[in-house]
């Protein structure tokens, strides 16, 4: 039964063609959709983690408290230690210690007088101690438009607009002008290194990068940091088993009231990303549903016409004896087929185009000016496994409701009916 109803397909265009394009085609937007979504909310979360927030952050009690401020007077210390406990710990993440700092930097004149000065955003990052993939992590070579990395003690980094501001190139002689850990007046001299340009305005209006030891002689922060950031090793952010490990580090320190015992904070923990997290999973399922009901009731409605279009033929094969559960079986059987071949086919063009924008992407970094949140300015896509099966929704199921629905009208037929439609 099976060949013959395949043979039929085959042989009727009518039958299969057209039905097996439109359940390409929505299989295939149902799917794009679904990447496009998830990579491009996914982006915006990465980003923010890589740069400022981690996957999860550890920090002291009273620094945790006043984040939005940068406290290094509250930052961790004996950093080593607890960096060796956290990695032992939780061999699945990849910790980082850093600091994050604020203050002026001076462009001094050829008479070493103040001919410029800024507000800098700083960020202090290991660049230099060999084994640290920080700089890949943020993307700072490909982010480079002069000069190159840091790679001598008492280089900096500066965005490129900042540097256009102040009027210094590479090579150039800036001062740091700022506070130390314990309150003091911090005066220190660096080489511009490069300009960096990271396509956010958030960061390319005053950012500062420098290596994580310079900025601990620069603050008289010997082995401390102002916090620790880990990073899933599979490059994910996942808010579940985020939050569960840090309830697990929290509930060893839980009995004390040190506010300069450490703490961890997930990224849905830090300012307003929690609710950009719940958002991004909200919304990527709203989304996503929304797309693939729409393209249900498209393949669904053809699926009816489908059937409603065969009446005559019903008849002919009721009027030769054929039974009526027989016929619709075959018609459930026939939409299957139908489903099933447009979904493989719109799934694979879906990938195909999923892949074309998760590797290249399309940039929009023209309509990310003025922009206060970070966010990526170029939207990729993101195959997850969700991908690779979310098709056969719209593309299966609704189609075999369409069908089963225009099957219907089967068993009301009678057979004074038949004979006046084939009189006609």
């Amino acid at each position: 039964m099976i060949k013959f109803l395949i043979k039929g397909l085959l042989r009727d265009k009518s039958r299969s063609r057209l039905p097996v394009i439109v359940v390409a085609i929505g299989v295939m937007l149902t799917v794009f959709m679904h990447a496009y979504i998830t990579g491009f909310m996914g982006d915006t979360i990465e980003m923010n983690a890589r740069f400022t927030h981690g996957h999860v952050k550890v920090m002291t009690k009273a620094y945790a408290e006043n984040i939005n401020q940068n406290p290094n007077d509250l930052a961790l210390l004996d950093v080593d230690e607890l960096m060796d406990d956290l990695s032992k710990r939780y061999s699945n993440m990849t910790w980082v210690p850093r600091i994050q700092f604020g203050g002026l930097i001076d462009a001094p004149d050829k008479n070493d007088e103040t001919r410029e000065q800024g507000p800098a955003f700083g960020l202090a990052l290991d660049f230099l101690s060999g084994g640290s993939v920080e700089a890949d992590r943020m993307n700072i070579e490909k982010s480079l438009v002069k000069g190159s990395l840091i790679d001598e003690p008492g280089e900096v980094l500066l965005s490129d607009l900042f540097a256009q501001k102040l009027g210094v190139g590479v090579g150039d002689r800036v001062t740091f002008i700022g506070s130390t850990m314990y309150g003091s007046m911090a005066f220190y001299n660096f080489t511009v290194a490069g300009t960096v340009l990271f396509g956010t305005e958030q960061l390319d209006r005053g950012a500062v990068l420098v290596d994580i030891e310079d900025a601990r002689f620069a603050l008289n922060m010997e082995n401390a940091a102002g916090e620790i950031v880990g990073f899933f090793n599979d490059g994910f952010y996942d808010n579940d088993e985020a939050i569960e490990l840090a309830e697990n580090f929290n509930a060893g320190y839980a009995s004390t009231d040190d506010e300069y015992a450490p703490v961890m904070k997930t990224l849905s923990q830090q300012g307003s990303m929690g609710q950009y997290v719940m958002l991004a999973e909200v919304w990527t399922v709203y989304i996503s549903m929304i797309f693939v009901l729409a393209m249900a009731l498209v393949l669904w409605n053809a699926g009816l016409l489908g059937g409603l279009r065969r009446y005559g033929e019903f008849g002919i094969r009721l009027a030769m004896g054929e039974e009526k559960k027989h016929v619709y079986n075959t018609l459930i059987y026939e939409s299957i087929a139908v489903g099933v071949i447009g979904t493989v086919v719109g799934t694979s063009f879906g990938l195909l185009f999923s892949w074309l924008l998760q590797t290249y992407g399309i940039d929009i970094s023209g309509m990310m000016e003025g922009a206060s949140m970070m966010m990526p300015s170029v939207i990729k896509a993101r195959i997850t496994t969700a991908t690779f099966y979310v098709g056969f929704i719209p593309g299966l199921l609704s189609t075999v409701i369409g069908a089963a629905l225009a099957g219907i009208g089967i068993f009301k037929r009678k057979t004074s009916q038949l004979f006046k439609e084939l009189e006609a």
